[in-house]
């Protein structure tokens, strides 16, 4: 992203996540979507007729839904600090349910005083439980980020980490899952990951993927890293992060949809938790 502006990127999930709730097959449900973007209800559209446009709304909000039905379970097994890295204009600290639960957001400084702004303006208070932790993921130190707002490592914790890998190089990616893996207490984490498409990928896919790969580098936030599913739990075991689901998007929406999904070779995006149930 540029100096001194907010991320695009996230400006895009944020309306993903808003026209997704005029979905008649609604697979998350955030009222405050539409808000923090201060668009009204003429201005929420159902998902296009385009089968691969309507996928991706739905994948955007299937991976929330995930995330957020992952971290209740863990509040009801005792977590109560929920770490959301590139947070963008997520609203879960505002509708936060769970009575004790502290929610960090981490962020770009940029991308977060534009957060602000857009909250203030749209009449969303931040709330008590919210603390905000402004880092550069490619420069700064997480940990004195985190540290700094408040975070207990000797305590158990929950970290989402949506729309975010595909945008950093692998090292960072690698280093930022080393850093939650090195949580003293209990933790898991949420993310999202690409897989490299593969060559028999049908020819409008293909001519999807390389469009929406051209408007994320026009718009100065190129995708840098893919990964591999064998590979990447290899890697989460040597950091012993053994507990671990990932799901193909097409496996994850039809946890949520009613009738038939798109074919998982079809499409590379994948949403995984991993975690470690005991402490270091």
């Amino acid at each position: 992203m540029e100096a001194g502006r907010p991320s695009r990127t996230a400006m895009r999930a944020a309306h993903a996540r808003a026209r997704h709730q005029a979905d008649p097959q609604r697979v998350f449900t955030d009222p405050l979507a539409s808000k923090i973007l201060h668009l009204g209800p003429a201005e929420l559209t159902p998902p296009p007729d385009d089968p691969v446009a309507r996928y991706n709304i739905r994948f955007v909000a299937a991976r929330s839904r995930f995330a957020e039905d992952s971290l209740a379970s863990a509040v009801t097994a005792g977590t109560q600090q929920a770490v959301i890295l590139g947070a963008g204009l997520d609203t879960f600290a505002c509708r936060n349910p769970h009575t004790g639960l502290t929610v960090f957001e981490v962020d770009h400084p940029d991308t977060q005083e534009w957060k602000r702004h857009r909250m203030a303006a749209a009449g969303m208070a931040v709330p008590p439980s919210l603390a905000f932790a402004p880092v550069d993921f490619e420069r700064d130190p997480l940990a004195a980020a985190l540290d700094s707002a408040g975070l207990d490592r000797t305590r158990a914790a929950f970290f989402i980490w949506l729309g975010v890998t595909p945008y950093l190089t692998r090292d960072a990616v690698l280093t930022t899952l080393r850093f939650v893996a090195e949580h003293t207490a209990p933790v898991h984490v949420v993310f999202d990951y690409y897989l490299e498409p593969p060559s028999a990928m049908a020819p409008e896919l293909r001519t999807a993927h390389e469009a929406a790969t051209r408007r994320v580098a026009e718009l100065g936030e190129p995708w840098l890293s893919y990964f591999t599913p064998d590979g990447l739990a290899d890697e989460l075991r040597a950091m012993q992060l053994t507990d671990i689901e990932d799901l193909p998007g097409p496996e994850l929406l039809a946890r949520y949809l009613d009738g038939p999904t798109p074919d998982a070779d079809a499409f590379s995006g994948h949403v995984l938790r991993a975690g470690r149930a005991t402490a270091r």
